[in-house]
């Protein structure tokens, strides 16, 4: 079971010099895709426990538009282990124009994780 949001970052979103985006905000839509898959595999939003593992690994800036794709690897008895990938798919190209935008032919991954959610058993409505 996968889930996929596409977002723009926006100038809202740039929280350091040069409009470069805080890495947190890859959690934030991280969070999003979550609470997507439990709502789709259990019928409730659950909770996120920990992440286990976050690497950032290229910058992300207003303007950007980040594609943020989760999955559920693995489904204990209230658990459920997922893993999480953001990339970079269109950039803006301030260089041409205020306006101009480019859609990357390869996607540039920003951004991986992996962590835990759990739905008590009591608010799990869908039977596996």
């Amino acid at each position: 079971m996968k889930s996929l949001i596409r977002v723009r970052m926006g100038a809202e979103d740039a929280h350091y010099g040069g409009n470069l985006v805080d890495g947190a905000h890859m959690l934030h839509l991280f969070g999003d895709v979550a609470t997507e898959l439990l709502i789709m595999h259990d019928g409730d939003e659950g909770l996120f426990c920990a992440y286990d593992n976050v690497e950032f690994l290229a910058p992300v800036f207003a303007g950007d538009y980040i594609e943020a794709e989760g999955e559920i690897v693995k489904v204990g008895n209230t658990s459920r282990r997922m893993v999480f990938e953001a990339r970079k798919v269109i950039v803006p190209r301030p260089d041409l124009s205020e306006s101009a935008c480019d859609v990357l032919a390869e996607p540039i991954v920003v951004c991986r994780a992996s962590g835990t959610c759990v739905v008590p058993k009591e608010k799990q409505r869908i039977a596996h």
